[in-house]
């Protein structure tokens, strides 16, 4: 009987799953960040490569995701520095001249994300856990869960591999001045990704708690 609880799983376990892919997941968020770039790239070019053109298109279609967003009640700060990215990387393609310059700042954004991802665990406060505690409204006791906060760790290692496929990908392409390559990828590393990263977190995050542990909502506090 003892054997047959410890690797029962608790009901509220399986809500954690959902939990998971609705805080980090969310599959408007991902979708509204690819769509600027596909922007670019489809005006870049109908109107025979002009960057110009991919510019305006790009940040036409940033504006209007900003606006329903903000109508959606969506943080004005976080709505903001998505618009001044897609109109950053544009004034940067323009100047340099090269349209694949427009997608220097998503180079960066995920090589900064995945630094950010390894220091965070290798201070013991992975970032996985700090964003789901936060909005469990947790505090610090996740932290204080040894199990919770070893599988939060292990399974940050799955962020940090989403940004560095993205980087493995974008670069050559990037590189290689493909524009349509690049807005293409933008396309299928964004919501799919996002959708594989989250299952497969949550996959190591059951695996690495204890099979008698309530999960992620309900933190286990000497």
């Amino acid at each position: 009987m003892t054997d047959e609880r410890q690797t029962e799983t608790p009901p509220e376990r399986d809500t954690d799953r959902d939990s998971l892919m609705t805080l980090l997941g969310g599959r408007t968020s991902a979708v509204d960040a690819s769509l600027p770039p596909v922007a670019f790239g489809v005006g870049w070019f109908a109107f025979g490569e002009s960057i110009a053109a991919g510019g305006a298109a790009a940040v036409v279609v940033g504006a209007v995701i900003a606006g329903w967003r903000l109508r959606k009640g969506d943080r004005p700060l976080a709505v903001l520095v998505s618009l001044l990215a897609v109109m950053f990387g544009a004034i940067i393609a323009l100047r340099t001249g090269h349209a694949a310059d427009f997608f220097l700042v998503r180079l960066v954004t995920n090589a900064a994300s995945a630094l950010a991802w390894l220091v965070s665990m290798a201070v013991r406060w992975p970032l996985l856990g700090l964003v789901v505690g936060t909005v469990l409204g947790q505090g610090r006791r996740w932290r204080r869960d040894p199990a919770l906060l070893r599988a939060y760790t292990r399974a940050s290692w799955v962020w940090v591999g989403q940004y560095v496929v993205r980087l493995v990908v974008f670069i050559p392409l990037w590189a290689a001045n493909a524009v349509v390559a690049l807005s293409a990828a933008q396309l299928l590393l964004t919501w799919p990704l996002v959708a594989v990263c989250v299952a497969v977190s949550w996959w190591v995050l059951r695996r690495a708690l204890p099979g008698d542990h309530p999960g992620l909502r309900h933190p286990v506090v000497p």
